[in-house]
């Protein structure tokens, strides 16, 4: 310590009259107790003064700052050191040396700055608004073939593109064509993985992810898949797991996911199509959730199912009944579910059968494939009465749906089993659909779906609720009273925040359940007249009328 501390007073010296060898022989010093024991020397250099004199010592033009920059980077790994290594002033003198051309000043003074803002969002943050984004790139397409300074900025990319306010720079910079390039002249696993590491916070950014497949990453993705795909090592897994998921995010962008579908012609789109009768379960997923996103626009969906896509989807969803992989059956429930809200694909995919398949789901216990399952059969009846009807006499649906509308732990499932319980009654409006929720138990559910908080689930409610009152009122009638149904509408028709559509079809529903004995004396007791008289002077005109005709119902049953 006696020899850190004469390095010390030397340094001391020097940092006033700079000569060379003598700073050269104390920061070699300084590096050796470092290298010896890097916190305890860490600590006694701050103790001793040493960060104030280093700003000066970070010359462009001097010898000794690789090893400066080299000290700094040391001391910086001690979480203590880098707060004082900021309030040392060596943030932007640091920054400043990365126009350098010395390629070991970039490289020790990337180290040092990496390591003084590891983990603190706040100083890459600074980092990114003093520029740097820019500089590092210019760095990587320079010193390419340098592989420390390459991995160097990986890895301070990495960092910074975890932050959102670096997304922009990063695409006003030519990064894509970079990393692309970068990647195409890999052959090591490791150096894939940093760029992988790089790519993926990158290809969150909807520009970035049209960069990037402009630049060639996709072709790149692809022959590593092509590579990988029958590979056992976990080297292999793990590239083709990186590569396919990267590929399914750059699809989430509008713009690249349309520039690669190209009409349903691309070479791309059609590579993607084979993935999905694969053996391997990773290029399985990626395949399905790939067709979910290819299907983000009517005009896809509508090409992607005269193609033949549903075959492919509905013999993958049969491998998976007893397989069971959920992450698949998850995926090839999404895209099955977004090809089907076209209304012209609706009659094809029911004609192939895919109501059938997705029932065989009905068992399962994963709340992720429950929600799909309930989405797609959803959208499959939206104006299909033929179906809706099929399916709303089917008993085993009926008594899951009943069961997964009380999943309060699965908010999701509850509202999907709720929105599809009310959309097998209005799209069929038949009566043995509507006997059949009274028997399993679903009017209560619908009932206090008229009280979420959503207000196309409460219209979805009042709707389905008129339905049955209007078909099936005297079936109906127990369990409306029990569930509460006219104190319900006495509360949305007096609540000033209900939608005109609300009060609407409250009041019809009021009208409706009129024929009921008991629920006609619930409607007087509850003085019902009053609000509807006060909803004449609606100034939605649709209300106020039938406000007006409500009230003479009321007064004439009175």
């Amino acid at each position: 310590m006696e020899n850190l501390r004469e390095a010390l007073e030397k340094l001391r010296l020097v940092s006033t009259d700079s000569t060379t060898d003598r700073t050269e022989t104390s920061l070699d010093c300084l590096l050796t107790a470092l290298a010896q024991n890097n916190t305890e020397a860490s600590r006694k250099m701050q103790e001793m003064g040493v960060l104030p004199l280093l700003p000066t010592l970070l010359s462009p033009q001097s010898s000794c700052t690789p090893k400066v920059a080299n000290i700094i980077a040391e001391m910086a790994k001690n979480e203590f050191m880098r707060n004082r290594c900021v309030e040392a002033g060596l943030i932007p003198p640091l920054v400043q040396l990365l126009n350098s051309a010395d390629q070991e000043v970039l490289l020790q003074t990337g180290r040092a700055l990496g390591n003084i803002c590891y983990d603190s969002h706040t100083l890459q943050a600074q980092l990114i608004n003093m520029g740097v984004i820019p500089t590092l790139v210019k760095l990587l397409g320079i010193h390419s073939h340098n592989s420390a300074l390459t991995e160097m900025c990986l890895i301070a990319f990495g960092n910074l593109a975890e932050l959102e306010s670096s997304k922009e720079q990063f695409a006003s910079t030519n990064i894509a064509e970079e990393l692309v390039r970068l990647f195409q002249k890999q052959t090591e696993h490791e150096k894939k993985e940093m760029i992988f590491e790089v790519l993926a916070p990158l290809a969150e950014n909807d520009i970035i992810k049209l960069q990037l497949v402009e630049a060639g990453l996709v072709e790149c993705l692809l022959e590593v898949v092509g590579q990988t795909v029958d590979g056992e090592r976990e080297e292999d897994i793990a590239q083709l797991k990186t590569a396919s998921d990267l590929m399914v995010l750059l699809l989430l962008g509008d713009e690249s996911m349309q520039k690669l579908f190209e009409g349903g012609k691309g070479s791309v789109f059609q590579r993607v199509l084979s993935w999905i009768p694969s053996h391997n379960h990773q290029l399985q997923l990626a395949g399905a959730l790939a067709i979910a996103n290819f299907a983000r626009n009517d005009g896809n969906c509508i090409h992607m199912v005269d193609t033949g896509i549903v075959q492919k989807l509905l013999e993958l969803l049969d491998r998976h009944v007893e397989e069971g992989n959920v992450t698949v059956q998850h995926a090839a429930l999404s895209a099955l579910r977004n090809l089907a809200i076209p209304v012209v694909n609706k009659s094809k995919m029911l004609s192939a059968g895919v109501a059938d398949v997705v029932l065989k789901f009905l068992q399962s216990e994963m709340p992720p494939v429950q929600f799909k399952l309930l989405g797609t059969l959803r959208m499959l009846i939206d104006t299909q009465a033929e179906a809706a009807e099929q399916l709303g006499t089917n008993g085993k649906l009926a008594e899951r749906l009943v069961e997964w509308c009380e999943a309060k732990d699965h908010a999701g499932v509850m509202g999907e089993s709720n929105r599809l319980l009310s959309a097998l009654i209005r799209h069929s409006k038949s009566k043995e659909v509507v006997r059949t929720v009274i028997q399993k138990g679903g009017v209560k559910h619908l009932v206090t779906m008229a009280t979420s908080e959503h207000m196309i689930m409460q219209n979805e409610a009042l709707v389905a609720l008129g339905l049955i009152a209007a078909l099936d009122l005297v079936a109906a009638e127990k369990d409306f009273v029990g569930a509460s149904l006219v104190p319900v509408l006495h509360k949305l028709l007096s609540d000033e925040r209900s939608a005109p559509e609300i009060k609407y079809n409250s009041m019809i529903l009021i009208c409706a359940v009129m024929g009921s004995e008991p629920l006609h004396k619930e409607v007087q007791s509850l003085a019902f007249i009053d609000v509807v008289s006060k909803l004449r002077a609606h100034e939605n005109k649709t209300v106020s009328h039938q406000a007006s005709l409500t009230e003479q119902r009321l007064t004439a049953q009175s």
